[in-house]
């Protein structure tokens, strides 16, 4: 079997640049991450590695401070055991405890979500994760239908399943966030969530959701902001993250443009999370 090539990039930089850069690169095909006390390395096949892309994404926040980098190639490794090593269990207000399996459950919480997160973005230690988490523990979601854009690893989704959704609807548009995302509702006993991969324009324009979930990333929810107003219901709920502070105001003119009103805004590490309603 051919062992596929992988890059290694080890990047210094400040705290908050960690935290976007981290988010950015998710989204550009970086496998895995691990923060340091200066920057953080992170790690892609070869074959999808593009420099003047990620040069791009550098430029764009080069006013944040100073990003240095190095470029080194690494040998296939058991993904498995780097992400075991580095994931710890994480508690999101005092009432969820998300987990690996790996870890012995506890009986504190009221809710419980197992996450093996593989090479997808949402166990809830990044901070977007962390507040659609928090927001979605103050949402009543009984008997409700909900969507779950750009699930990652389905972390939102099984939330939404432990707190009563009725009906929910994932997707994904790469393959590995769908087959993780699969295993993990095995894992949570909830293999009834729809799953499917691709985007939200693959939903109807008739079917309506009481709550819509998406933590993507800035440019991604400009794009897909009306989409998501379409197939709200009137009464519904919008939560949005994966964004910076400083592109809140951004993102709601956007909302705003689509009939959308802020209801609610939490903070985190400098990440915003959004709730938005007709």
């Amino acid at each position: 079997m051919e062992k596929k090539a992988y890059l290694s990039l080890q990047f210094q930089c400040n705290e908050t640049l960690t935290e976007i850069l981290i988010a950015e690169l998710s989204d550009q095909g970086y496998d895995s991450f691990w923060e340091q006390d200066e920057g953080f390395e992170a790690y892609i096949l070869e074959k999808e590695y593009d420099e003047h892309k990620l040069q791009g994404i550098l430029d764009r926040y080069q006013a944040l401070g100073t990003t240095t980098f190095n470029v080194s190639t690494v040998e296939e490794k058991n993904w498995n055991v780097e992400w075991e090593s580095n994931f710890e269990q994480i508690v999101v207000e005092d009432k969820c405890l998300v987990r690996a399996d790996f870890h012995k459950p506890e009986q504190n919480f009221p809710y419980e979500i197992v996450i093996n997160p593989k090479m997808s973005f949402g166990t809830g230690h990044h901070a977007t994760t962390y507040l659609m988490l928090s927001w979605q523990l103050e949402i009543d979601h009984k008997q409700k239908k909900v969507m779950d854009a750009g699930c990652g690893t389905g972390i939102l989704a099984i939330m939404a399943h432990l707190k009563g959704a009725d009906e929910i609807v994932a997707f994904d548009n790469n393959e590995w966030a769908v087959d993780n995302t699969r295993e993990n509702f095995e894992i949570n006993h909830c293999p009834e969530i729809k799953m499917f991969l691709g985007t939200v324009e693959e939903i109807d324009k008739k079917e309506k959701f009481d709550i819509i979930l998406a933590n993507i990333n800035r440019n991604v929810l400009l794009d897909e902001m009306d989409l998501y107003a379409t197939r709200l219901k009137d009464n519904g709920i919008l939560l949005l993250s994966g964004f910076y502070h400083y592109d809140a105001s951004q993102i709601e003119e956007k909302a705003s443009a689509s009939g959308l009103k802020v209801k609610g805004l939490k903070e985190r590490n400098d990440w915003v999370a959004l709730k938005l309603s007709f």
